[in-house]
């Protein structure tokens, strides 16, 4: 039984996906929520598998709410709410946890298929989202890999190819392994394979430390 909390200012929307996701024998409905705020409170008492979780809202925005979830309790899966695709959400939201977004047009069995889907640790972003993110990832890669110093790369010892610097540049900013591979449109495992060759040239295993070494090594000065 995967158990559910809904988020949204809007007493009709929570109400018709309330009705939508308990007509299903393996969803559990165990909190309805107006705000941001609400959700933090009521998912420390609750423990919810699952929160859908609305971004504009008044008190605390859904993005702002579902940080704190995350940090908090970072088991619980946080899908996005939203009618529109906008860049600074979208990176917003991705950047701070987010598993991924629901369209409120969406069809029922395309909403249900979607929990289901982000239970089992896929990052769910619907089409017209994930080619958002996919432009705003690419032209935040393609210019913060134009900001590589040569002279410092050569200097260094080390050599990457375009797209480990794409990678490299997405991982000082903080995105996680799926949240490349979903704005670069590439497989988790192929994220982690490359990765893997970066950790390899820098001699070590420790994305943090491979972090430090490459913003140090890369963009110190650079800003």
């Amino acid at each position: 039984m995967i158990s559910i909390m809904i988020v949204d200012d809007q007493r009709l929307l929570r109400e018709g996906l309330q009705t939508i996701l308990q007509s299903e024998e393996d969803l559990d409905i165990v909190g309805l929520c107006e705000n941001g705020m609400q959700a933090v409170e009521l998912a420390s008492r609750q423990q919810p598998d699952v929160v859908l979780m609305d971004i504009k809202m008044p008190v605390m925005d859904g993005i702002e709410a579902m940080k704190r979830l995350k940090r908090e309790h970072p088991s619980i899966v946080v899908l996005m709410l939203t009618t529109f695709a906008e860049d600074r959400f979208i990176i917003d939201a991705m950047a701070g946890g987010a598993d991924g977004f629901l369209l409120k047009d969406m069809p029922s069995k395309k909403i249900v298929q979607t929990i289901h889907e982000a239970m089992s640790g896929a990052v769910m972003l619907p089409a017209p989202i994930a080619s958002k993110l996919a432009a705003k990832l690419s032209v935040l890669s393609d210019s913060r890999a134009d900001s590589f110093d040569e002279d410092k790369l050569k200097a260094s010892g080390y050599s990457f190819t375009e797209r480990e610097r794409k990678i490299i540049m997405l991982m000082i900013d903080g995105y996680s392994n799926k949240q490349i591979s979903s704005g670069l449109f590439m497989s988790e495992g192929t994220v982690r394979n490359y990765i893997s060759v970066i950790y390899n040239k820098l001699g070590t295993s420790d994305r943090q430390a491979a972090v430090a070494l490459l913003r140090k090594m890369l963009l110190e000065d650079s800003y």
